[in-house]
């Protein structure tokens, strides 16, 4: 009989602790790579960590510990080593050498997740574009058996080395793809000229924090939710009403700590729909350790794609997940952001700015009555001054529930 099952690769993890990253956040980032790692299909071994003030130009670290990573590679057959950050094309060209086995950095890993995520034309063009741009400083090392004149009948005279040949496609490729990218961009533009002058509202986030699930339980619809990272890739938008007032509903792709310029610029036609957004809801998951990070990353990347400043609700989302660690009543040392229970975090700065902040479970239904009431003040206010003259608005009763509403 023959053996068709497929084996799943395996997978070690590399990551440094510096001044930029403590051992506790390189560690929470080595958690999350870990994650992506199992979303791309690999079963992540070990964590290898060195400490190094800046990364070894030739070997992203020390000497000492490839040695060690050799070894644990031999022992445990061990498929593929996966490194925190992005390798030059030295570092990569040098690791493969010395480890004699397949090595991906943060970027190529997010590149192949998104190639297997996506569906749509779009999403694929988009992909494609941001792997050729990846690639092509990468050429040296991915045709070293190549690095020769091309000789033979036909071939003679000053030639070119394949490198060379191999660019000039990469480009003419890049160059393809980016026009056909504006073509889709174009019709993406009509589709929304289209939908008139209602008022659109944009779900963000970082990657997993549950904004497609709360997209299914505002808009009653079935968009793919998954506890995987970059579940979504495509814009998806639904057209939703909150008593008796009409807007539009995006979901988009979740963003990541590290997420590779390239990608960022491929994607912006996807966020276009979060720049011609008249309120963003900014979905935190509240659960996780590191969300005040993630909500600085997603800012970070807002302001990189030039979104403006536009009404924004944040709503802290998987309260039923949420944990602390209670201090005792004669432990006297500071509390530290693990010690603060929900309603602690309620009450501090998240809860007195003036950004309308809200917490609730999308899974379990929790205070989404209330998330509701808030996004339809919010949206209320756009639409009142676009439709002056509409009368059909109300004040809702929000202790009724959704199907006694008129």
């Amino acid at each position: 009989m023959i053996e068709t099952a497929k084996v799943q690769e395996t997978a070690v993890l590399v990551g440094l602790i510096n001044q930029e990253q403590d051992e506790r956040q390189a560690q929470e980032y080595l958690d999350e790579l870990e994650f992506l790692a199992d979303t791309a299909g690999a079963k992540v071994k070990k964590h290898f960590f060195q400490r190094l003030d800046v990364p070894n130009p030739a070997t992203f670290v020390g000497s000492g510990k490839l040695i060690e990573i050799q070894n644990f590679i031999k022992v445990h057959e061990v498929d593929t080593v996966i490194f925190d950050d992005e390798l030059s094309p030295t570092q990569l060209r040098n690791i493969e050498r010395s480890l004699e086995c397949k090595v991906l950095d943060r970027t190529n890993l997010i590149l192949d997740i998104f190639a297997k995520r996506a569906k749509t034309a779009h999403a694929k063009t988009q992909v494609e574009l941001a792997q050729y741009q990846y690639m092509l400083p990468r050429l040296t090392r991915m045709w070293t058996h190549l690095e020769r004149q091309r000789g033979g009948i036909g071939m003679r005279g000053p030639g070119e080395t394949q490198i060379e040949t191999d660019r000039r496609i990469i480009l003419d490729k890049i160059a393809r793809l980016k026009v056909q990218l504006q073509k889709i961009d174009k019709q993406k533009a009509t589709q929304r000229k289209n939908r008139g002058k209602l008022v659109r509202v944009a779900l963000v986030g970082y990657t997993n924090v549950g904004k497609s699930t709360i997209m299914n339980m505002l808009a009653k619809s079935e968009v793919f939710a998954e506890n995987k990272l970059f579940a979504t890739l495509d814009t998806t938008v639904r057209k939703m009403v909150i008593g008796n007032l009409p807007f539009l509903l995006a979901d988009t792709v979740g963003f990541i700590r590290k997420l590779p310029h390239g990608l960022v610029e491929s994607f912006k036609s996807t966020l276009d729909e979060v720049r011609e957004a008249d309120v963003l809801v900014h979905v935190v998951d509240i659960s996780h350790p590191g969300f005040e990070e993630q909500i600085e990353t997603v800012n970070a990347t807002l302001s990189e794609i030039e979104t403006g400043e536009k009404p924004t609700i944040y709503v802290f989302n998987k309260i039923d997940a949420f944990q602390y660690i209670k201090k005792d009543d004669d432990d006297l040392s500071p509390k530290t952001r693990e010690n603060l229970s929900l309603e602690e975090l309620k009450n501090s700065w998240m809860g007195k700015n003036n950004t309308p902040s809200l917490f609730i479970s999308a899974t379990e239904k929790d205070n989404v009555e209330e998330f509701k009431k808030n996004l339809y003040e919010e949206v209320k206010k756009i639409h009142i001054t676009r439709f002056p003259y509409n009368d059909f608005l109300y004040d809702i009763d929000w202790t009724k529930p959704d199907d006694e509403e008129e």
